[in-house]
């Protein structure tokens, strides 16, 4: 099968190694986003799919867009039978859409219908789901409407946060679509549409997102620290100064005091007052042009006042 693979992000990396070391499958080229200048320097950077490309000295292609036909002749010389999409950043206009005669292939980290959307990973954390998955697909026009043809499911650990649960869905969805290629090849795929009243959105994260909320109780909280790690991070604002929160845990469930509210140091970690009575208690923080640290560590040389509310 002729593999034309369209990623970006690390997600998309193991979906390429996993394509490119299958039988009976030859990756004829990548098509990902421009490189981006990054650091102090503004150097320009590959995609971390470009930099597997090249690893493995396969065609690169980066074009700044895929509107009015611009890449259709170098898709006509590509010829692939298949084209396999895994968050490549652009839409994909109808010419793509319906070159290749085994479809184009998604990639997507929910399980469909749940989760349409940019940041489906994220939001399943943020909103306390126990289970997950990968969904292979048709791509249709509308966003992550297509028919389905395979799903994994995982359950979610209980204190796992957004960026560890995405390197497991990366490996998870890199042996998915080998598998989905192999039944297209065959012609054992089962297409079932979508149900779109089951559907939801996964809209993408700002910075905004991860700020706390302390009317809501313990578990909202520490579910959007974990659904927020490693970005963009769920904070808060002690003495008037930004503190970023990384790893939370439940306290009591019958305390005393205003929502945000320190109301203690409990075994090395700040204890704050939730909603519902409830409250958590902070073990990693980081202040703004500070190291990210345990609360432990960061007591060793800073104090934190009882009875400062925080918002």
């Amino acid at each position: 099968m002729k593999v034309l693979f369209m990623g970006t992000p690390d997600f998309a990396v193991p979906c390429l190694e996993s394509i490119i070391k299958s039988e009976n499958n030859n990756v004829i080229g990548v098509v990902t986003q421009p490189d981006k200048p990054k650091g102090r320097g503004h150097k320009l950077q590959p995609t971390p799919v470009k930099a597997k490309a090249v690893e493995y000295n396969i065609p690169v292609f980066q074009p700044e867009t895929l509107k009015n036909r611009s890449f259709e002749d170098e898709l006509k010389q590509l010829n692939p039978d298949i084209i396999v999409v895994v968050a490549y950043g652009q839409i994909l206009p109808e010419y793509i859409l319906n070159f290749p005669k085994f479809g184009c292939i998604n990639v997507h980290a929910s399980l469909l219908p749940k989760y349409r959307g940019a940041a489906p990973i994220q939001w399943s954390v943020i909103n306390g789901d126990t289970t997950t998955g990968v969904t292979t697909m048709y791509m249709a026009k509308s966003l992550d409407t297509g028919d389905m043809i395979q799903k994994a499911e995982i359950q979610i650990g209980d204190e796992e946060t957004a960026g560890e649960l995405h390197d497991r869905l990366s490996l998870i969805g890199a042996d998915l679509i080998v598998e989905t290629i192999k039944k297209l090849s065959e012609g054992k795929a089962i297409r079932v549409p979508q149900n779109d009243s089951l559907s939801s959105y996964a809209p993408m994260l700002n910075k905004e997102t991860g700020h706390i909320d302390w009317n809501k109780n313990s578990s909202d909280i520490i579910n959007l620290i974990r659904g927020t790690n490693p970005w963009p991070g769920a904070f808060t604002s002690y003495k008037s100064e930004i503190m970023k929160i990384y790893k939370a845990y439940k306290g009591n469930t019958n305390t005393v005091g205003k929502p945000g509210e320190i109301i203690g140091i409990k075994n090395k970690k700040i204890e704050v007052c939730c909603g519902n009575s409830s409250s958590i208690l902070i073990d990693e923080i980081q202040f703004k042009g500070g190291k990210r640290m345990n609360v432990s560590s960061y007591l060793n040389g800073h104090s934190i006042d009882i009875g400062e509310i925080l918002n």
